[in-house]
This record gives structure tokens, sequence and C-alpha cells, in this order.
């Protein structure tokens, strides 16, 4: 008898759409027989085109460059070795099956060569970038990109030879290495590492998640139209530097996550992939499917086993070459649906089950996983996606996708419509906790009030709806101002009750934290090409006579509440208290009791609801002054539940505690055992 697979166990209402979800699973099990009949059933080594594509040193003897290119009748490398010029001594030779190959001496190359493909095809020839180029830098003066030989004498040498992320949870510190930097140009990855990572680690988060790592032609894309999959991005610095930069990561405990782009790619032809060998289907779709209707950009194949081999060898290549921990995959939404999701709602299954499924791509993407977790055990994988996809963050074996984390989208975009569209008096607490705790029960996800999307031009980021222009005029630490405080007030409250109710991790963009002000614009034509917003100010947060230090503060003692509770992610989450009429929230977590005050203008002197029997400390109040608060709580004071008849067999009593209006207190059950040693 046919064994069931858990996710239609674990979840009745999936039944109807047993065969799509079987037929997705067996569909994987096909593909993987196929792709590793010839490697004893091993992904990772089927995983190897970047070991055999691309330029290499061939032992004592020189080098060898090989390219993929099926559709090519000629191909020559050119460079500053041929001062640019098509000879026939640099003509490679067509071994078969599409790979055209050349072996060259070691005195033909040498470090910081360039070079291209000149590729012919029936009818047409090119300039052409080799896809797996792992060095790609664009001229300063002619603005041009070509590979690059990298072959220096000293290559970087990691210290940290094993390192294991921290989950429990993942506190993840999103960010972009460009415009990590105060001054209005492109940071590089040491500065990052001498600079910013010191600054992370002291603010407590225990990975980073880096954005525009791939080389893209186009800065202002944010790294999301991706030209040389292989290549890391030489406007920060070289390889070196970026495996320098992980290293030191590690040393500091901070795992190093990746933002990887396989759900599409950048069009330029002189560039990326886009017809390298003359044709339009040597990764891309060739039909009406080829192009991206609002993305502007070219849509992999995931059907061609050719574009399995590339996207799954990139895969490998960044855990391997550079020891990343782990992959954000971007666009995750667009490669599950052939309409990509745009314009559908899923307010039911069936809008997932209604043949709109691109089976080849959720192949591909579980495959991924499987191979991710085969390379690093210990790896991190995290899916960007919108639409709800069940199975997306479930095992493979259990008939989900694979991925360890699924992004809680849905979050920021309730805050932003919060702030947006309701008064404050009508911010209730039930629908907050539903909204924070809506999720499937066995997938983990990444919870977060804002990424860099609500940061971009165009939006806002949380800090600034709150404030808005008055942020220019009075965020002075002597300077009373009413829509500052009731800003920073729920800038906080929004902050610890998200990362409060996570069940796997937790998000924030790069100067979030401190309530970084503005948004993020790249350079364009339309701005001047000015780096004016696209720099982080960390001279705010620095400077004692502003009030960014007070928001950098508490986001720190959040996050070293939630590190201090024993895999905190895991604990139950008990709802102790909700009445929208008060607007009071109060939850538990192992020893931690959360409580929320939304009212704007009703503080409570003596509010009451159950917890568990005890005794109860304040660990962090949102109102201290060291926060910026007006210090109208007392923390010294212990809070001991009183009895209550009705509710002593259920081991619970009544709490009465001081609630000033926007503010929130976490307490911790007083450990008797713990306090003795403390007191020694």
């Amino acid at each position: 008898m046919k064994k069931k697979l858990a996710i239609l166990k674990s979840d009745p209402w999936l039944e109807p759409f047993a065969d799509a979800i079987e037929g997705r699973h067996n569909s994987v099990i096909e593909k993987l027989n196929d792709l590793t009949s010839a490697t004893d059933g091993s992904l990772s080594n089927f995983a190897n085109a970047h070991k055999y594509f691309g330029l290499h040193k061939n032992g004592r003897k020189g080098w060898t460059f090989r390219e993929y290119a099926p559709n090519a009748t000629d191909i020559t490398l050119v460079g500053t070795f041929s001062d640019w010029q098509k000879k026939d001594e640099f003509r490679l030779s067509n071994i078969g099956d599409g790979v055209w190959e050349i072996t060259l001496d070691k005195n033909i190359l040498k470090h910081g060569d360039l070079y291209k493909m000149i590729v012919t095809w029936d009818g047409g020839q090119g300039e052409r970038i080799p896809a797996y180029a792992t060095r790609v830098v664009q001229d300063p003066t002619t603005h041009i990109f070509s590979a690059e030989v990298y072959d220096p004498k000293e290559k970087y040498e990691f210290k940290t030879k094993r390192f294991k992320p921290d989950t429990k949870p993942l506190l993840i510190y999103e960010c972009h290495i460009g415009m990590a930097q105060i001054e209005p140009r492109v940071g590089s990855y040491d500065e990052f590492r001498e600079k910013i990572l010191p600054r992370i680690a002291k603010d407590g988060y225990n990975a980073i998640q880096i954005m525009a790592i791939q080389e893209h032609p186009y800065y202002g894309s944010f790294g999301y139209h991706v030209s040389n999959f292989f290549a890391a991005s030489s406007r920060f610095g070289t390889p070196d530097q970026l495996k320098h930069l992980i290293d030191e990561a590690h040393r500091l405990g901070i795992a190093v996550i990746m933002d990887i782009v396989h759900s599409h790619a950048v069009k330029n032809e002189s560039e990326g992939l886009g017809r390298l060998d003359g044709s339009h289907d040597l990764y891309f779709y060739s039909d009406h499917r080829r192009e991206h209707p609002a993305w502007d950009s070219l849509c992999f194949d995931y059907g061609k086993n050719s574009v399995l081999h590339f996207l799954l060898s990139n895969c490998k290549y960044w855990l391997e070459e550079f020891k990343f921990d782990g992959f954000r995959f971007d666009g995750v939404t667009s490669m599950l649906y052939y309409d990509h999701g745009l314009g559908k709602a899923f307010g039911s299954y069936n809008d997932y089950y209604d043949g709109g499924q691109d089976t080849n791509a959720i192949t591909y993407l579980t495959l991924a996983n499987i191979l991710i977790h085969e390379v690093n055990r210990n790896a991190i994988t995290i899916a960007e996606e919108m639409s709800g996809m069940p199975g997306l963050a479930m095992k493979f074996e259990d008939g989900g996708i694979g991925f360890d984390y699924r992004m809680a989208m849905g979050v920021p975009d309730y805050w932003i419509k919060m702030i947006k569209e309701r008064k404050d008096e009508d911010w209730h607490p039930t629908s907050i906790f539903w909204e924070l705790t809506n999720r499937r029960a066995d997938e983990k996800t990444i919870a977060y009030a804002e990424s860099h999307d609500q940061a971009l031009v165009g939006d806002k980021t949380i800090i600034f709806r709150l404030i808005d222009k008055e942020m220019y005029w009075h965020m002075m630490v002597d300077d009373d101002n009413f829509m500052v405080e009731r800003g920073m007030a729920l800038h906080k409250m929004i902050r610890l009750v998200t990362i409060a109710l996570i069940n796997g991790g937790y998000l924030n963009f790069m100067g979030n934290e401190f309530g970084h002000p503005e948004w993020i614009d790249f350079p364009r034509e339309g701005n001047g090409w000015s780096h004016q917003y696209a720099r982080r100010q960390w001279d705010l947060v620095d400077r004692q006579d502003l009030k960014y230090k007070f928001l950098n503060h508490f986001d720190n003692r959040m996050i070293e509440t939630i590190s201090e509770a024993y895999n905190f992610q895991d604990s139950v989450i008990e709802k102790l208290w909700e009445k929208d009429d008060d607007q009071i929230l109060a939850f538990k977590r192992g020893d931690l009791i959360f409580v929320f005050n939304f009212s704007p203008n009703k503080s409570f002197p003596d509010y009451g609801f159950l917890a568990p029997e005890g005794e109860y400390e304040i660990i962090l109040d949102s109102d201290a002054p060291e926060f910026g608060g007006r210090g109208n709580i007392d923390a010294s004071i212990h809070h001991f539940t009183s009895e209550d008849k009705l509710y002593k067999p259920l081991g619970k009593g009544w709490i009465r505690m001081y609630l000033p209006a926007r503010t929130a207190q976490v307490l911790r059950k007083v450990n008797k055992k713990r306090t003795r040693k403390s007191t020694k």
C-alpha cells in the first residue's frame, strides 16, 4: 500500500489536491534519478558544471577554457592577450554535445587579463561574457563589462574551517554592501567587514543576509537583474575580499546568507546569458514565456537538464567556494506559477492547484534544497514567497519543497496597512495577534516588520510613515514632540510584538533598528546619478544628542531578550489576554510574558489578566528613559499572581499591573534557584 505523504496527513484540507501534490513529489523523484543515474545517486556529484566549464588552471601546463554553446558555429577568445583581435590560435574546438574547448599555454594568460568570447552562429555574431565567468569587471571609462582572469599569487585562506549557524532563533540582519557606508558612494567588502560587521555583532544578530552579490550590470537593480551568476560583484571588491568578510562574520558567530536570484536573469546579451550562442532557448524559454511581464527580464526554462546543471552547480559553487551558509531565494512566487502569481488573490487552496503550477520550476527548487543540504547539512534556505503555497517549507520526504523557512511577507504589508489606514484607536489586539500567528503549524517562517522593500522610493519605512517630516526637526534628545514620541513608541511596540510571535526567525533591514530616516534611492538618471539616498547614516545613531540611539538600544535589548530565552522560536504561544476595547494584548512564551497596551490615550493603573501562578520581574520596558520613554513604569517592582478559586485548578492567578498608554513590557517568571545563585 502506498505510503501517504506527511503533508496530506497534517492538513486534511489538502486531500482533494492529493494527486497534484503527489505528482510534483514524483516528478522530483524521476528527475533526481535521471540526473544522478551516472553519479551513484549523488546530486552533489552532478552539480559540478562550474568545475568543468569556464576558465581553469590545467596543472602546470596552462589553462583550459570550455563553454556550452550548442548553437554556435565558431567561438574565439579575445582579450588583452590578443589586443582584442580575433586570432586563429585562440579559436575553440567543438568537442561534441555542444561543448567548445581550448587549452592555452600558462604564459598566455596572467592575473588581471581581460577576455570575452566572439561567438558566431548561423546568421549572426556577437561578443559574449562566458556563462561560468567567476570574475567580471567594468571599465570605469567605457563602462563595458569583461571577464577577468583572477589568479592572484596569494589567495585567501579561510581561518574558520567549520561553522554551524545559530538558528535558535535565527536573527537576520539584511544588508547591502554598496550602500552600507555613510559616504555617498559605493562601499566595499573590506569596509563592510571592518566597519559594519562589528555593529551587527554588537547589536546581537546571528546572521546577515547579503543582497546583490551576483554580478549585475545596473547598480540600481538592487542586484535583482543578474548577468553573471558565478561572479561576485566586482564593484564591491575582489572574491578574496568577500571571502575575508565571510570568514570574519563566522569568527564573530554570524552566519552569512546569500540573496540568490534564480527566478530570472537580465535581458542584456553582451553582459549576460541572453542569446549567448545566438539561440533564444539555451537557458531561457523561446516562446511567450521567455520574458517576464513585470520585471523586464528573462525566465529560465527549468525543464531542461542543462539549465538544472547550470543552476544547481551555481548553488554548490557559492557554498563551497565562498562558504556561504545558505540562501534566500528571491522571487519564488514568480517561479511557482506559469502566470508568475500576478493578479491572483490566493484566497483558497483551489488557487494553488488550478493547473497553473509550474512543475518544472517546483522540481528545480526542490532539487536545489536537496542539493544544498547534501553539500552542507547545516545550510539555511529561505523562500521569498507571497502566495502561501502549502508545503514550501516542509521536507521533501514529507511532500514539501524543502525550504527551511519561508518569508512572512504578509506581516510588513499588514503593518503598513495599519499605519496608513487605521486610526490609533482602531489598532485591535485580536487582529494583530491573528495576523502574526496565522501560519502553517508545520512550516517555519521568517517574520519581519519591514525589509528593504518598504524602504525603497515610492514607499516609506515604518518610522518615516509614523513621524514623517518631523524627523528632520525634532529628533534632538531635549526636544519634546508629540509625533516623534508617538512614532518612537509604536516603532518599538511593532518590532517587539513581531519578534515575540515568531515561529522560526526574525529579520531586520540595515539601519531600521534605529529608525533610519527617509528611503533608499539608488543612483539613476532621474536623480542625477546621486548616491545621496543609497547609503546609511550611521552618524545619526552614534550621536548622543539625537534620539536614534534610544531606538537602537531598545532593539539591542529586544534581541538580547529573545536570544537568552531557550529555544524561543519553538516555545508554545499561549494567549493570556486580549481586549479590543482596552487595546490590551498579553501572551506567554516559556518563562516570558509579553504585555502590550496599544491605546494612544488610556493608561491603566491596576490592570488585571490571568497568568500562570508565580512571581514575575520586568526585564524589558519600552517606556524606560534609556529607550526614549517617559519612565512611568517602576521596573524594580515584582508582580505576584493573586489566587482565584475559579482558576486555581488551572494553575493560574491574576496579575495586576500599571499599563501606560502605548507601552510594552516583558515579564520573566522568577526562578528561585537562579535568583539565589545570582546573589552569591
